[in-house]
């Protein structure tokens, strides 16, 4: 079973920038497609960015585009999410988790980790 770690969230200002990291066990993460999720009180959890085992390919989802990035660095079996001019909507607790394409991520099969919580407000 893959274990999933998040960490880097924190409360931060309108218009600020945070980075997400999620550390992944196993040793063959560079094969797996890692998306980034997100859950605001209330609400269902969201897909927000994706990557392909390589990095080659990036799906995000469209209130994100432009703002968020997603990126993996396979040697530390490592995915991170860039996220710039926050908003308050962005507030929410932001998961990370595994799959074995784009097109499967809204299914992935990885153990939800405890996520990191992002707060946007001034």
């Amino acid at each position: 079973q893959v274990q999933l770690v998040e960490s880097g969230g924190g409360v931060v200002q309108p218009g600020g920038s945070l980075r997400l990291s999620c550390a992944a066990s196993g040793s063959i993460f560079r094969i797996w497609t890692m998306a980034w999720y997100r859950q605001a009180p209330g609400k269902q959890r969201d897909l927000v960015a994706a990557i392909t085992g390589g990095g080659g390919t990036t799906t995000y989802a469209d209130s994100v585009k432009g703002r968020f990035t997603i990126s993996r660095d396979n040697a530390k079996n490592t995915v991170y999410l860039q996220m710039n001019s926050l908003k308050p909507e962005d507030t929410a607790v932001y998961y990370c988790n595994v799959g074995h394409s784009i097109a499967t991520m809204r299914d992935p099969f990885g153990s939800w980790g405890q996520g990191t919580q992002v707060t946007v407000s001034s």
